[in-house]
């Protein structure tokens, strides 16, 4: 199960693989910029919305591998938000994070180290996962568990700022930066995908602030409601220009959070983006339900084999709960399993789709299959076990005492 969990980003760097982002400033080892690219307006990657709105969970306990993983997976976009920022990354192209989590009797501590990594992105994701990854206390004799992730992020694939290209593009970044603070803005949109908007900014020489931040009509009312917020939010920033600019600013969103179904309503190349998102927060939830099952497969094992020692009666209420506990656990799973298996066939349709416009689409699409394969590979295990759990659960049977002859 907890094995195909990287699939994800497979497929994400399958699709990202050869596309750099023209204009931004070279990384170390990289050629150096051409004059046309220097004055290209860069600094507006997408802005995931489950930054400003993470999902409250509370984990199952006790600890283990599968809650810890499945855990630290749903952080994701917040630990990848964290290294948006260049104060945030080394000079290299790659920054690779590495979280050891262990939860003792004292409860959960998450040990950090990175590649191309600054104190500053040390304390960002320090911040994410004290937050958000709050696994209980184990009892004080049990064995600590530990689990280990990896948080892979490229300035070529993923969102990230790079200052010093040129001005526009320093304003760009710093809109870009500010996006988490401007969280109000978004609350019509905590379940669904926002639309992608245009703007048009013009920076007068010697002026603190834009001259004009002019949206143009994006299609809805909710679209419209978020460009009033955004247009408020960048004609107060701060800007600093040498002479008069002039430039197209695209707000892209996505949101971890939304069900599969709000995709529809962005560009098919965005909609794959957005997909692969939404895969990871259920493959996440997939891991954790998974391992609240192995919690209540213990659980119930350690009864059956107090019953087949004492062959005590009396257990069977317990042996009874415990059991049903089992089974609400493992449908839990397979339920997960389900979601994971809509993302992952929605996935498959659309690059299927992609790639009959483009044949470069052909490497996402082999990772969008093996991916929707594992997971059916997993929800058929799944699905088997829950069948055998079932099939386990005592059952009362009442016996009407003997006739006498």
């Amino acid at each position: 199960m907890l094995r195909h969990l990287a699939v994800a980003s497979v497929v994400l760097t399958a699709a990202c693989a050869g596309q750099q982002k023209t204009g931004d400033a070279p990384a170390e080892g990289q050629k150096q910029l051409t004059k046309e690219e220097r004055l290209r307006i860069t600094n507006q990657p997408p802005f995931d919305l489950a930054s400003c709105f993470p999902r409250e969970q509370t984990l199952p306990a006790p600890a283990n591998e599968g809650v810890l993983v499945g855990a630290l997976l749903s952080v994701r976009p917040d630990v990848l938000e964290c290294l948006v920022d260049p104060a945030h990354r080394g000079p290299a192209a790659a920054t690779k994070v590495t979280v050891k989590t262990t939860v003792n009797a004292q409860g959960g501590t998450h040990a950090i180290t990175g590649e191309n990594l600054t104190p500053a992105g040390t304390q960002c994701v320090q911040q994410v996962l004290d937050t958000h990854v709050k696994p209980a206390p184990l009892a004080a004799d049990a064995k600590p568990v530990e689990a280990t992730y990896a948080y892979d992020h490229t300035t070529a694939n993923n969102p990230s700022v790079t200052m010093g290209i040129n001005e526009g593009s320093d304003f760009s970044g710093t809109v870009r930066l500010a996006e988490k603070s401007w969280c109000e803005c978004f609350n019509n949109f905590k379940a669904t995908t926002p639309p992608v908007l245009a703007a048009d900014i013009h920076i007068m020489q010697g002026q603190p602030n834009p001259t004009e931040v002019k949206f143009k009509p994006s299609g809805s009312t909710e679209g419209d409601q978020l460009a009033s917020c955004l247009q408020a939010k960048v004609a107060a920033m701060p800007a600093k220009s040498s002479s008069e600019l002039k430039f197209p600013f695209r707000f892209v969103f996505f949101n971890s959070q939304a069900p599969v179904e709000t995709a529809a309503s962005l560009p098919p190349e965005l909609r794959f983006f957005q997909l692969e998102l939404a895969r990871t927060q259920s493959a996440a939830a997939s891991a954790i339900t998974f391992g609240a099952r192995t919690n209540a497969a213990e659980t119930y094992d350690a009864v059956v084999q107090k019953y087949s020692k004492t062959k005590d009666y009396r257990l069977f209420d317990e042996l009874s709960s415990k059991c049903t506990a089992l089974v609400e656990s493992a449908t839990a799973w397979v339920t997960a399993l389900k979601a994971q298996e809509t993302v992952d066939q929605t996935t498959l349709a659309l690059v299927q789709e992609l790639k009959a416009k483009e044949e470069s689409w052909a490497p996402v699409e082999t990772a969008s299959q093996e991916a929707l394969t594992n997971t059916q590979k997993d929800l058929s295990a799944a699905q088997q076990r829950l069948a055998a759990d079932q099939g386990a659960c005592p059952k009362k049977s009442y016996n009407a005492p003997a006739k006498k002859k």
